[in-house]
């Protein structure tokens, strides 16, 4: 081959890389727009329920439902699947995709035991008769803490979906892109679940 035909096929490659590195760029980009207006849907329920978390209608309080403990065990699960998220993306750098899989994995366990937890909760308040429609506080609180389950639970699907991907074509610029949209969602579900613990349940048993 050529002096000029190698320098052809050099520039094409590096084109074609150069073409995937802005495509991966613009689709985090674009995530992170997703992500903005993911913060504004959350910040107007948690305005909805500021405005509605004392009005009891002669029903019960936070302070007369809420099991810290139990909602703090819940609040540690989700923070260390986190962290095994953490390890996931770490590991997917070192292109190795065997441990990027486990940490999934473990994650997604974490993060359905969660999603089982609070499915419990709402079940055991609806059963004692305290269900969304007792009271505006009741739906107000019922409300936020689902959008975030409901957001988990997509999260969720999101992990096993990308298992499989990895699973069948590897840690390729594709799923290395999507690894990283997938991390910043879920660690954005981390943050929103600490606001929620703390507006909703710590300040709801003061």
């Amino acid at each position: 081959m050529s002096t000029e035909a190698l320098n052809q096929h050099d520039a094409h490659a590096s084109g074609h890389e150069h073409e995937h590195h802005d495509a991966s760029d613009a689709k985090v980009l674009g995530f992170w727009v997703y992500l903005m207006t993911d913060c504004i849907l959350f910040a107007t329920v948690f305005a909805t329920f500021a405005v509605l978390a004392n009005s009891y209608a002669g029903g019960p309080t936070g302070a007369d439902i809420f099991e810290l403990p139990f909602v703090l065990v819940e609040t540690m699960i989700l923070l260390v699947s986190s962290f095994t998220f953490g390890m996931a993306s770490i590991a997917s750098h070192k292109g190795d995709s065997a441990p990027v899989l486990r940490w999934l994995a473990i994650t997604a366990l974490l993060g359905l035991s969660f999603i089982i937890m609070e499915i419990y909760e709402f079940h055991h308040l609806i059963v004692e008769g305290y269900g969304p429609d007792r009271s505006a506080f009741l739906s107000a609180f019922f409300t936020l803490v689902g959008t975030h389950g409901l957001h988990v639970t997509c999260g969720l699907i999101w992990l096993v979906v990308m298992m499989v991907q990895i699973k069948k074509n590897g840690l390729n610029t594709a799923n290395n892109t999507r690894m990283m949209n997938l991390s910043l969602f879920w660690h954005f579900l981390d943050i929103i679940w600490i606001f929620v613990f703390t507006v909703v349940y710590l300040l709801g048993t003061l």
